[in-house]
């Protein structure tokens, strides 16, 4: 379906069965966008790991509702067009310059 696949932005949120962990991680996964996922389980431990699987960039577990205003929310594959939030979502908005300077004598 394309609403599993595609990155949809508004009050949606699909859901689908799916008959285990690495089923849900594959099918999460199999998308060109990954901006925000969220897992929902009892076993918040077990949840976690599945978590580091996920290729999105923001990554709830048991919740989908808030992002962290100290925590990056950053997308990956063809959602990741910048940071917002965070230390890291402040240097979006400054710009790095060095110099490299080797003084001659006089």
């Amino acid at each position: 379906m394309a609403v599993m696949r595609d990155e949809t932005f508004g009050p949606l949120i699909p859901v689908m069965k799916v008959k285990g962990d690495e089923e849900a991680v594959r099918l999460m996964n199999d998308s060109e966008f990954g901006l925000t996922a969220s897992i929902w389980s009892k076993d918040t431990d077990r949840a976690y790991e599945l978590a580091q699987q996920v290729e999105a960039g923001t990554v709830f577990v048991n919740r989908c509702d808030y992002p962290s205003p100290d925590l990056a929310w950053t997308g990956w594959k063809n959602s990741g067009r910048g940071v917002t939030l965070s230390r890291f979502g402040f240097d979006q908005f400054v710009r790095l310059q060095s110099f490299h300077l080797k003084d001659y004598p006089k």
